[in-house]
């Protein structure tokens, strides 16, 4: 449960998350800032998740930050909170088939538009953690290191955080020798070993893959 500030600790907080405003007020003429992140575009295994966030203006979530340094319990609580207070949100994927067959950078591009295009609101400007999106005609302004340094971009990561964590931990349930729900598909030393033990699972791309099993004599071919 959300603990409640007051006094000094509550002025910080505030304090802190007016700095991570100054992108909004900056673009403030916008009617519909747009917060775009995405999670997983580094593990060995499952889909790369994009987040879009459109926030009201008036918006204040306590402890609103980048998703990597907040705990998973704080996450969840931002998530709900998050996904009630926002004015319209997506999140979307791109599976390791389809980061395999266009490589990760393009899936991603490909989830952060889909993510965009399935917003219930249509964004006057994109606010980007430090990519440009092809093939979208909306402005767009990146920002590096984004989701530590604006609200929209930070509500996006949290939301492609915890929706990806979600889907590896009902992974792990299929694939349980391989650590889904401890490592989220990332390439720990304990993924690895059971990698070059069991196998390629339909979930792993195969383009990030290939020396591991090469190095321990398996094939590419898929785990049952």
């Amino acid at each position: 449960m959300k603990k409640t500030l007051s006094g000094e600790r509550l002025e910080k907080e505030l304090l802190r998350l007016d700095a991570m405003k100054e992108f909004e007020r900056r673009y403030q003429d916008y009617a519909f800032l747009c917060g775009i992140d995405e999670a997983g575009r580094g593990p060995l295994a499952g889909p790369v998740t994009a987040g879009a966030v459109i926030l009201p203006k008036d918006c204040t979530i306590l402890y609103l930050n980048d998703s990597k340094k907040l705990s998973p319990g704080r996450r969840q609580e931002l998530f709900s909170e998050i996904k009630e207070k926002a004015a319209a949100y997506h999140v979307a994927f791109a599976s390791p088939g389809r980061i395999d067959e266009i490589n990760i950078l393009q899936a991603t591009y490909e989830a952060m538009r889909e993510a965009v295009r399935g917003l219930s609101i249509v964004p006057d400007l994109l606010l980007n953690d430090a990519v440009t999106i092809p093939e979208l005609a909306i402005r767009q302004i990146p920002i590096v290191k984004g989701d530590a340094k604006s609200i929209s971009i930070a509500a996006a990561s949290i939301l492609a955080k915890v929706t990806r964590d979600a889907v590896m931990e009902e992974y792990d349930k299929l694939y349980p020798e391989y650590g889904f729900a401890r490592h989220k598909g990332y390439g720990t030393a304990a993924h690895i070993e059971a990698l070059k033990k069991f196998g390629a699972t339909p979930i792993h791309r195969k383009t990030f893959i290939g020396k591991i099993l090469a190095d321990s004599g398996q094939q590419t071919g898929t785990a049952e």
